[in-house]
């Protein structure tokens, strides 16, 4: 389920820009300009529902056949740790991250570091490497 999202709202990725400014506009089409500004939108697209944006920048050879939305998880904070490449004038690139959520009430950590590719023009998650 996707959850509405009002452009001025703060944007969940914790960049600290509104949503209209920041991962809104990637979720509706416009290229990531960085590997760092598509795991934020990726993170951003988890924690308000997005999945087709998740699906649609996962690299073809490493995305699962499909996305299942979790109803029990709810996604609360990110923490960019470390970015490697990734910037404009590149084609590769990784972003180390801590992504907080709550599963069934649980609070929990996904600690990793998530490798990036351009691909025709756009960023796409490859895979990842889990701490």
């Amino acid at each position: 389920m996707t959850l509405p999202r009002s452009a001025v709202q703060q944007c969940p990725c914790g960049s600290g820009a509104t949503y209209g400014r920041c991962c809104g506009p990637l979720h509706d089409g416009a290229p990531a300009t960085t590997a760092g500004a598509l795991m934020r939108a990726r993170y951003c697209a988890f924690a308000t529902g997005r999945l087709d944006y998740v699906f649609a920048t996962w690299h073809p050879a490493t995305r699962p056949v499909d996305l299942a939305p979790a109803p029990e998880v709810r996604w609360v904070g990110l923490e960019v740790l470390k970015t490697v490449d990734g910037r404009v004038d590149q084609d590769t690139g990784t972003v180390e991250f801590r992504a907080r959520f709550l599963a069934s009430g649980r609070s929990q950590v996904v600690h990793e570091t998530s490798r990036f590719q351009r691909r025709a023009g756009r960023w796409v998650y490859v895979d990842a490497d889990i701490a």
